[in-house]
């Protein structure tokens, strides 16, 4: 039987409880390998620019099959993928604890990715239908914090791991939480409505191909530029064909069908935006910090108060979602994040830590504001059957803009604006998520 309006208790709080596991495990996966890299290259001798394929194989792999996942759901049920997916995870998880060479490694990852891209399309669509639809910001926000927790103690967990035992150790943890939340998951997920129609393998094949490259092109721009451009045009073209496709289709792969909802179309360029403003200020600042002559430890402890203020102000701001139109919540956290930006490439190099902590502080408060009721607008203003397009949509946005984030950072150290110039530009895309959210208006504010 498909729910109406939620779960009923006691059984939405386990259905929550699989769903915030396969949050945490993939989100402190991602923290952890990035702080085992340099063992894992070590151990396995291989160099630098071959191990960072393990983050850059994985992160490809996500967002170049979300929306086929997203779409795949909603034919053969939320549900199922999901739990494909977990136990896809989980299996890719073992298999790079155990793998005995580094080509081995990155298959293993790149599977594993597969089984992350299944979840990370469905969260959203999965809350949609676990919540009654009155409480769906608080829902949302739940997860932001639990994605800002993971992330923030990621790092610390790796290391902690990795001064324990090997680095096989931190994919291996995946294995025992990652069935605890499969078992939770098969017996409260919501079951739900299931789409007549047929999976699209060529536009999923399109997909793919032009996601992936335009993320390589990006990811490559500075250090072989021509090969880069070769990526981003072909993916391009690729990206064409799969609109024109697409068109002529009465069931699309990609939700085009929302992206015409003015709510919907606008939130996701907020998010684009916004996404990308916590990148170039994210990943900025520590550079920023030990240029100014902070040393790596207190670098450390100065940018931990943003995502403690994420965590905070996201269930905050879902709360206050529920009950007022998200896009003033939305233009008031994306202004706020600017502000924060701003403030932290005003402040002098010698500042005080406690100023600048406080003004990492406000970045985080920002960016935890504007996340989730922008989240909650791209799924509630969608039909409730197209949640898994929203969802996937939803989390491509996100990854979408992370990726812009980098790129822009990177070109701003290439010419010579260094982190100052990167952090600028970040205030600058949160005010445009700002604006975004000021030109939706009060279009698909509430409801659920």
């Amino acid at each position: 039987m498909i729910p109406q309006d939620g779960l009923p208790q006691p059984r939405r709080t386990l259905a929550v409880a699989a769903i915030l596991v396969s949050i945490v495990v993939t989100v402190l996966d991602t923290a952890m390998v990035n702080v085992a890299l340099p063992a894992i290259a070590q151990d396995l001798g291989v160099g630098p620019a071959s191990v960072i394929w393990l983050t850059n194989g994985y992160q490809i792999v996500v967002v170049s099959t979300l929306i086929s996942f997203a779409s795949l759901a909603e034919i053969l049920g939320f549900r199922r993928v999901f739990l494909a997916g977990m136990v896809l995870y989980v299996c890719a998880s073992l298999g790079c604890a155990l793998a005995p060479s580094f080509p081995l490694l990155v298959a293993a990852r790149v599977v594993q990715g597969l089984g992350a891209s299944a979840v990370m399309a469905l969260t959203a669509g999965l809350v949609r239908y676990t919540y009654p639809g009155r409480e769906l910001g608080r829902a949302i926000g739940v997860n932001a914090m639990t994605v800002a927790a993971s992330a923030a103690a990621g790092p610390t967990i790796g290391s902690a791991i990795l001064a324990l035992g090997p680095w096989p150790l931190l994919f291996a943890v995946n294995v025992p939480l990652g069935i605890a939340g499969i078992v939770i998951g098969a017996l409260t997920l919501p079951e739900t409505p299931r789409a007549n129609r047929r999976f699209d393998g060529v536009a999923a094949g399109l997909a793919a191909v032009a996601f992936a490259l335009v993320f390589l092109g990006a990811d490559l721009v500075l250090a072989m530029p021509w090969l880069a451009a070769a990526c981003l045009v072909a993916g391009l073209l690729a990206a064409v064909a799969l609109v024109r496709r697409d068109l002529a289709t009465p069931t699309p792969l990609l939700p085009l069908d929302l992206l015409r909802l003015p709510s919907v179309g606008f939130s996701v360029i907020a998010s684009v935006c916004a996404f990308a403003a916590w990148a170039l200020g994210f990943v900025s600042l520590p550079f920023h910090f030990t240029s100014n002559g902070h040393p790596q430890v207190t670098t450390g402890l100065m940018m931990t108060p943003w995502p403690l203020a994420l965590a905070f102000s996201a269930p905050w701001a879902g709360r206050l979602s529920d009950r007022m139109p998200t896009s003033r919540l939305c233009m008031f956290g994306g202004s706020v994040l600017a502000v924060a930006l701003l403030a932290l490439v005003l402040l002098p190099g010698d500042a005080s830590v406690v100023l600048l902590g406080l003004a990492v502080a406000l970045g985080g408060f920002g960016f935890g504001f504007f996340q989730t009721p922008n989240n909650r607008t791209m799924l509630s203003a969608a039909p409730k059957a197209r949640s898994g397009g929203a969802g996937g949509m939803q989390a491509t946005a996100r990854l979408f803009g992370q990726a812009l984030g980098t790129t822009l950072v990177a070109l701003a150290f290439q010419t010579g604006g260094g982190p100052k110039l990167a952090i600028a530009a970040g205030a600058c895309f949160a005010l445009a998520a700002a604006l975004f959210s000021l030109l939706r208006g009060g279009r698909g504010s509430r409801g659920g």
